[in-house]
Formats: structure tokens, sequence, C-alpha cells
């Protein structure tokens, strides 16, 4: 995935509206099931260091990452966020309603992300950017909805993991996703190379 494309802003088109709804559809269901494994996997963390639980935060910022890297277009992450915490809710999720506040916060911070490259640079440091902004503002108000009157070492360790998993976790695993696709050669419409 190189740092700049080649192509102008556009607006969106019908193959992106689709191709964003069905990648964020299959985020909230992997959301969903992400949850199912977060219980056990977080009890596990916690014994280590309580509030490195949110090292596992990011898989909830996939799908909002998923679809900018492959969309490339202003509002990207913002939708892909939101559409897949609509389908977790729908489909029942340990968190209910609450999830759609998330989404809403995260897509933001993720759209917050991309945005500063201007929508014309998807590497790694934006990436990185979208992926740390997104996992802090989702590891605060965790804190603040779950964790209230939390210790000051517990809330920096909690946001602290929440922002390396934005960027490790949702960040790493999609560029792996966007670089596998391309190499298939089925995001040539979206700008990315073979």
């Amino acid at each position: 995935m190189s740092s700049s494309t080649s192509f102008t802003l556009s607006p969106w088109r019908t193959v992106d509206i689709l191709v964003a709804t069905v990648v964020a559809v299959a985020a909230g269901v992997l959301f969903v099931l992400w949850g199912q494994a977060y219980v056990p996997l977080s009890g596990a963390l916690t014994l280590v260091l309580p509030g490195s639980e949110a090292l596992l935060d990011g898989g909830w910022l996939v799908g909002g990452m998923l679809v900018a890297l492959i969309v490339r277009k202003p509002g990207a992450a913002f939708a892909g966020e939101m559409i897949a915490a609509v389908v977790s809710v729908a489909i029942g999720n340990a968190w209910g309603g609450a999830a759609l506040l998330l989404g809403l916060a995260q897509g933001l911070a993720l759209e917050a992300g991309f945005a500063a490259g201007r929508y014309r640079r998807y590497g790694w440091g934006i990436v990185a950017l979208a992926g740390v902004l997104a996992g802090t503002v989702q590891g605060t108000l965790e804190v603040l909805n779950w964790y209230a009157g939390a210790t000051t070492a517990f809330t920096t360790v909690y946001i602290a993991s929440a922002a390396i998993s934005g960027v490790v976790l949702a960040g790493g695993f999609s560029i792996l996703v966007v670089r596998g696709l391309s190499r298939t050669g089925v995001l040539r419409t979206f700008g990315h190379a073979a």
C-alpha cells in the first residue's frame, strides 16, 4: 500500500456504497464474535496487568478502518464504523445500544485521522494516526462508561492499551487485509495497484 494515491477525490459511486456496506456488515458480525472472544481473552490480560484488556479494543475499529482503506473517500471510516455498530446491536452484542455511541465516536476519530492525510494518503503513518485517535477515544469512553472511579494507574494503562490496539490490531490487521485483496486485483476500481 503506497503512501499516496494516483487518483483525485471524487463523489461516492454506487460501487463505493455497495462495497462499504458489505464490508461494514461483515465487520458488524465480526464485532459480535469478537465480543464473545473478548471475555476469556480480557480476563487473562487483566490477570497480567489490570487495564491491559483494552489491547483487544482495536477489534472494534476494524469496520471503519477497513472501509476507509478500501473505499478511500471522505466519510468512509465513519460510515463503516456506524454500519458495523448498528449490525452488532441488531444481532445482539454484549454492550447493547452503547455500541452505537462508541461506533459514532470511533468513526469520527478514525475519520479525523484519515482527514489529516486529506484523503489522499493511506500509508502506515495515516493509518497509525487514525488508529491511535480512535483507540484513545474508545478507551476514554469505556473508562468513563464502565470504569468510573478507576485509579489513575488503571485509567492510564487502559487508555494507552486501547490506543496501541487501535494502531496494531485495527491498523495492522486492516493493512494486511487490504494488501492481500490488492494483490488479487479486486480493488483496482478503488485505485489500488495489484
